[in-house]
């Protein structure tokens, strides 16, 4: 190998090695925000230097593709314990254990990483995936940028899924927008990565393509072919100039696209395609079937036992609704209910440590008690692994689901650390004003608030569910027996009122009808007894939280139970929870973003006097006539949201939710291949304009050169010199294609001969040009035909001889002796 060619090929490797470098950094950088963790920074770390040494070993030793995928198969498992299982890390039986994880890891671990709560830290065996991606990608990004022609390319998408790791595997909202003076950026960081990672690609090609001509150059120079010139021409500067229009139209592109689309959205990564949304919306709403469980075989059934070690928790949460339709109260799907599984530790914020040993007795459903807002936890049992694998958390609800095969066990327990943040007292919570409500409350109950409203925001909101529990009366069934149910039983001294179950809107506005008719009835006004509303907790939280969204505040529904609570609330018994001790009540979120409780249970002691106003009969008598008789209209009847009937839903508008989502998907997806296929039919336009503006040339003899320069950019483009100094037939001649001779001495003949040629002579000629260029481009395999129709070759070559080519030329026929046997 000459000095030239090793000078050349030391710096492709130099070239490659910082092109890999910037990629290893960029990719490092996007996956940060998954990990945030010194672990997955010594797994770069390493993973970077181990992958330099494979790649520089195999290639000085010129391995294959197998050897070299041998080699770094077995670095990945050398390394795989200490830097993806650093918890296995210990004798010979854990050392075991963690390459059985890191073999699930491998296949398992990158729908794992989708569905745990970020960051994931250590976690398990989550650094699997971070271990393949900057171990085996590094190799491969050094290895091809270090290869010569065409394969080297290949290193682009290899670094472009290194990038993409960190980002479809991230975090699905996207950075704060940055302000710089009255241009507002949003998706700064993601913009950023983004575009450097374009640029650095970019700039990596480009080099590429100016090294690729340099190599050809030097060795048609050794061979003694061209003599090259150290001036730069034209064509190079066109070349550059195409090239850095090219960038600086991929560029401006991303950066006003990007942060336009994603800016105030969620990002629509792989970690939405992950999780537990199918059994949230197959798993009945425990809103639906809260009165199933007063029932006299169930109400003395052990749900959980909740054991604490210092301070106890006042309430702990089964289940968190945010979404009601008007009919259920559930749990949506969306981002504010997002379920992930969670890490060791999670990074609760400040508040009050609490600590609560939970065993589950006779729990139905998914719902999981937790306390708190969560740092841990840790399962027991025989089922722990199981239990661990199919646990979910959503830190936006504070609430737990558990997916484990079969549902709940008798027997189940896990211990939980959890911190009690102290949210501001309800009367002095601030209503931020931007509660949505998804549908509109009954207009009974808007006349009621207007009514009884006093004062703005919390102290509003506290005294209004106050009043309604106050004028409420509980009541679990709508009929009972000769002999007096269990939860009566336990009331004491109660009188039994019937009240349906449900709590759709006609539930709600039935309660609310009776409430204005009754303050309404001059009798409820002389004796000052206005309880009407009957019900127990299923209706009255969700009147409640309809309250809240008519005063502004963001509302939910809350399952659960209290470990302790004031007189005439039910409280688990020494920490063992019944399902007569279930309870529901209203979360409310004030300006500052802290959920305060309300509790709406309604009260017992004093019972409605539900009868109407006695009306004195007429003195003087008259003839009554029968009235006609007419078709009364029954009412529509309460809605029954019974966990065990099946419902019809309700026909209603067309639901154009999705639209907005999808289009951005397809919008982002247009961008990328925009990005990626926008230059290729940049270049495919141009020169398609380019023939059909040759085509149609004023006259003849003009089309015809036009098509004599189609025939030689084809020619051009496939990879043939067109030296400047040659003429049209020693050019066919050169080129040796079926009919080039034939093309040569039509285009020599239209321009010399003086004559114009017939239409049908041009029509003839482009028709011989087109077979002669779908045969150029034939040539070689199916690379080599899409490298030839995206080439640039044809718009750089010059018009004019080429000086090198003129110059090699002019001294062969000075000496005789070509310049290698000279030498």
């Amino acid at each position: 190998m000459s000095r030239r060619a090793t000078t050349t090929a030391r710096a492709a490797v130099v070239a490659g090695s910082v092109f890999s470098a910037a990629i290893v950094v960029l990719a490092a950088i996007a996956a940060w925000p998954i990990y945030a963790g010194s672990a997955f920074a010594i797994l770069v770390a390493v993973c970077a230097l181990a992958a330099a040494g494979i790649a520089i070993g195999t290639a000085l030793l010129r391995w294959r593709f197998a050897a070299t995928a041998a080699v770094t198969a077995g670095a990945l498992l050398v390394l795989g314990v200490p830097l993806a299982v650093p918890g296995r890390l210990g004798g010979p039986a854990e050392l075991l254990r963690g390459l059985g994880e890191l073999g699930t890891g491998l296949v398992l671990a990158w729908k794992d990483l989708l569905t745990v709560d970020l960051p994931v830290g250590d976690y398990r065996n989550l650094l699997v995936p971070a271990l393949v991606v900057f171990l085996v990608g590094t190799v491969a990004l050094l290895r091809l940028s270090w290869r010569e022609g065409r394969p080297a390319l290949l290193a682009v998408p290899v670094g472009l899924v290194m990038l993409g790791f960190g980002l479809f595997f991230g975090r699905t909202v996207v950075s704060a927008p940055l302000t710089l003076g009255p241009l507002t950026l949003g998706a700064p960081r993601e913009s950023a990565l983004g575009l450097a990672g374009l640029l650095v690609c970019f700039a990596w090609l480009a080099w590429r393509t100016h090294h690729e001509r340099v190599r050809a150059l030097a060795r048609a120079a050794e061979s003694g072919d061209v003599q090259v010139g150290r001036r730069a021409r034209g064509s190079d500067r066109r070349r550059t100039a195409l090239g850095a229009a090219m960038l600086a139209g991929a560029v401006v592109i991303a950066g006003a696209v990007v942060p336009m689309t994603a800016a105030g959205s969620e990002r629509q990564t792989l970690r939405w395609a992950v999780g537990p949304e199918i059994s949230l919306t197959a798993a009945t709403s425990p809103l639906a079937e809260y009165r199933a469980l007063f029932a006299d075989e169930r109400i003395d059934d052990v749900l959980f036992t909740v054991e604490t070690g210092g301070a106890a928790p006042e309430r702990v949460r089964l289940a968190v609704l945010d979404t009601y339709d008007g009919e259920v109260f559930r749990t949506g799907s969306g981002a504010p209910s997002r379920f992930v599984r969670v890490p060791a530790v999670r990074a609760a914020g400040e508040g009050a440590e609490v600590e609560a040993a939970i065993v589950v007795g006779e729990l139905p459903g998914i719902w999981m008690p937790s306390v708190g807002r969560l740092v841990e936890a840790e399962f027991q049992g025989p089922r722990a692994v199981a239990l661990a694998d199919r646990f979910y958390y959503s830190s936006d609800a504070d609430a737990a689901v558990q997916t484990v095969e079969g549902g709940w066990e008798d027997g189940d327990r896990y211990r939980l650390r959890a911190v009690e943040p102290t949210p501001p007292e309800a009367g002095a919570a601030v209503a931020p004003g931007t509660a949505s409500a998804a549908v509109e409350a009954p207009e009974s109950l808007r006349t009621w608030v207007e009514r009884h409203r006093v004062g703005e925001d919390g102290a509003a909101l506290e005294q209004l569910v106050t009043l309604l529990r106050e004028r409420g009366y509980l009541s679990h069934a709508l009929t009972v027996g000769e002999e007096q149910p269990a939860w009566a039983a336990e009331l004491g001294d109660y009188r039994f009122q019937p009240s349906t179950s449900g709590h759709s809107l006609a539930r709600v506005d039935q309660m609310f009808t009776r409430l204005l008719e009754r303050e309404d009835d001059p009798r409820a006004q002389a004796s000052g007894n206005f309880v009407a509303a009957v019900g127990d907790d299923e209706q009255f939280a969700v009147a409640a939280a309809l309250i809240a969204q008519e005063l502004g505040f963001p509302s939910r529904v809350v399952v659960g139970t209290r470990l302790s609570a004031p007189a005439g609330l039910s409280a688990c018994e020494d920490g063992v929870c019944r399902a007569g001790d279930l309870a529901a009540w209203v979360e409310v979120q004030d300006a500052g973003g802290a959920w305060v409780a309300l509790d709406a249970s309604p009260q017992y002691a004093q019972s409605p006097s539900l009868d109407v106003t006695e009306q004195r009969d007429p003195e003087v008598v008259t003839d009554v006539l029968p009235d006609a008789v007419e078709d009364v209209v029954p009412p529509d009847p309460v809605q029954e949201d019974s966990a065990s009937e099946d419902r019809d839903e309700e026909a209603t508008g067309t639901d154009l939710s999705w639209l907005w989502p999808v289009l951005r998907v397809a919008g982002l997806i247009l961008l990328v291949l925009l990005l990626l296929l926008g230059p290729f039919a940049l270049v495919l336009g141009a020169k398609a304009a380019r023939r059909r503006a040759r085509r149609r040339a004023p006259d003849g003899a003009a089309r015809i050169a036009g098509g004599w320069e189609e025939y030689v950019d084809a020619a051009v483009d496939a990879g043939r010199s067109a030296p400047g100094i040659l003429t049209r037939s020693e050019l066919a001649s050169r080129w040796g294609t079926p009919h080039g001779d034939e093309l040569a001495v039509a285009a020599d003949r239209a321009a010399f001969s003086g004559g114009e040629p017939t239409p049908a002579e041009t029509t003839r000629y482009w028709e011989t040009v087109d077979e002669e260029r779908r045969h150029l481009m034939r040539e070689g395999g199916v690379w080599r035909r899409i490298v030839r129709t995206v080439s640039l070759r044809s718009f750089v070559r010059q018009v004019s001889p080429d000086a090198g080519a003129r110059d090699s030329e002019r001294g062969r026929r000075r000496d005789p002796i070509p310049a290698r046997q000279a030498s």
